[in-house]
């Protein structure tokens, strides 16, 4: 019989444990989901012991058939295991002590965000315990070149990629509400809903009378209708750097100054991931990948923009204008 995580089967109980239910990390670095498993009393003899984590990703509906949705993510056997899809040689068992199956995941990507279950199957009897993975990053919004409202939901997802980012999930877009992230046109989620954060209420955003929190126009028809994005970007490998020229550069020059420096012009998403992570203050408008110019500022003081910190955007000027750069590398 089953009662709760404890498995009863020939008078030895199996438990299947772990520590920590919630572990958050940076994108890039390496993580580990701690499992464990025991039995009581203690065996004399070892057991063929069968583990297999799988993943529930963080954008899937969390419904009664969820279960279902899960993938495997690797499968072990005494020495023998396999990974799979795209967490193939990115994944390892920790095994520091006996019944130890923590699962080690390196070079975290945006996506490996979600529910893993570590599930132990002993003959017929199996039980299994779920760890949630969070990356810790910074949600933000992005419209495209031509102007607001020119994205459906798979050009919303392509533009949030190309900008080192994912869409964002509700739980992060809630989450960011709550550091007091305040915007006033809506945009595409994970979930195919459109939304927005709103901290402050004001005319033309919900009403002066209505509460702070999240605006939803529901779930929108994802290739017919048209908003801006929520984006997630958690810290990756490499660095961005506000670059020291002695003059203004167009965008053609920035490009070929960042790339004779060893970098190439920074992205959005990190930007936004070097100031919200690693604190990059710096109050000069400089170029970025997308041809927008934007400045980075961790402390807010007179003369760089509003009171709040933030990053603060110039959205996007004439190729032929000249600024600073950011780069990365």
């Amino acid at each position: 019989m089953e009662t709760g995580r404890v498995v009863y089967f020939s008078g030895i109980r199996l438990h299947v444990e772990s520590p920590q239910h919630l572990v958050s990390a940076t994108g890039g670095s390496s993580v580990t989901l701690p499992c464990h498993y025991r039995y009581e009393p203690e065996l004399t003899a070892p057991r063929r012991t069968r583990v297999k984590w799988s993943w529930l990703p963080a954008n899937a509906i969390t419904t009664n058939e969820a279960f279902a949705l899960e993938t495997e993510v690797m499968v072990a056997m005494g020495n023998r295991h396999r990974s799979y899809g795209s967490f193939k040689g990115r994944v390892r068992l920790r095994r520091s002590a006996p019944g130890d199956m923590s699962l080690v995941i390196n070079e975290l990507q945006l996506n490996d965000t979600g529910r893993y279950r570590c599930e132990v199957i002993d003959g017929l009897e199996d039980e299994s315990v779920t760890v949630e993975l969070e990356l810790r990053g910074v949600v933000f919004p992005y419209h495209s070149p031509k102007g607001r409202y020119h994205l459906n939901f798979f050009g919303a997802q392509q533009a949030c990629l190309d900008q080192d980012a994912t869409l964002a999930t509700f739980e992060q877009l809630l989450s960011a509400w709550e550091d007091g992230l305040d915007w006033c046109n809506a945009g595409w989620l994970a979930d195919g809903t459109v939304q927005y954060p709103i901290t402050a209420p004001r005319h033309g955003c919900g009403g002066e009378s209505s509460a702070p929190g999240l605006r939803s126009y529901g779930p929108k028809h994802r290739l017919f209708h048209r908003f801006d994005a929520f984006c997630f970007s958690a810290s990756m490998k490499g660095m961005v750097y506000h670059l020291n020229y002695p003059r203004r550069l167009n965008f053609t020059e920035a490009a070929r100054a960042c790339a004779r420096d060893g970098g190439r012009v920074a992205k959005v998403g990190q930007l936004y991931a070097a100031w919200k992570l690693k604190g990059l203050d710096r109050c000069d408008a400089g170029w970025l990948a997308d041809g927008s110019v934007r400045y980075p500022i961790t402390n807010a003081r007179p003369n760089c923009g509003p009171s709040q910190p933030g990053v603060r955007s110039f959205g996007f000027p004439a190729p032929h204008m000249k600024f600073a750069v950011y780069c990365y590398r």
